[in-house]
């Protein structure tokens, strides 16, 4: 285990590699599993701030749940996920060619709103936990993702550097970059 700046991050980000390949998962982890994306209390704020901007890039029955419960629903532990439909598949996404998409960075990458996506999903397959006062960065496992564990082999490309704008989203430049420096004498 690593710690940079009071995060405990698993030897996982560094030692597995992982590319997402969406022609063959074809976003998966969007329309599998049994609870929502977790989400944070000011992410909760913008998408309902932007509501209408993302409904634009909804499928009809994400839009229909989403105005009957909300952008938010609780997980077993109460936390904050996105909505499910059809048991499964996140209120948020749209399909384009049989890959299933995330209609809030749809309207993200359109220009219409000014936040790319929930963290936890920019992050997967990361999965961050509080330990008392600090947090953990740890690898979240699952079969779904074999074809990234493949293709991440293939290229030879760390779980680290495929998620780097992500953790640079949640930890900030310079701490990616004492991560980086980190594993860089660990791997020596």
């Amino acid at each position: 285990m690593l710690i940079i700046d009071n995060i405990m991050v698993s030897d996982d980000l560094y030692l597995v590699n992982f590319v997402c390949p969406m022609e063959k998962c074809l976003g998966a982890c969007c329309v599998e599993g049994d609870a929502g994306a977790p989400l944070e209390e000011e992410e909760i704020s913008l998408m309902e701030d932007y509501l209408e901007q993302i409904m634009e890039f909804m499928i009809p029955e994400g839009i229909e749940a989403v105005k009957k419960s909300g952008v938010f629903d609780y997980d077993i532990e109460g936390k904050y996920v996105t909505p499910l439909i059809r048991g499964g598949d996140c209120a948020f996404i749209n399909f384009t060619d049989g890959i299933a998409w995330c209609a809030i960075e749809k309207a993200y990458e359109e220009g219409k709103i000014p936040f790319r996506k929930p963290l936890s999903c920019h992050l997967y397959p990361v999965r961050i936990s509080k330990v008392s006062e600090s947090e953990a960065v740890n690898y979240h496992r699952w079969q779904i993702c074999n074809v990234a564990l493949e293709k991440g082999n293939e290229e030879g490309i760390p779980l680290y550097v495929f998620l780097k704008d992500a953790l640079i989203r949640r930890y900030g430049q310079s701490w990616y970059e004492k991560l980086e420096k980190e594993i860089r004498y660990r791997n020596q």
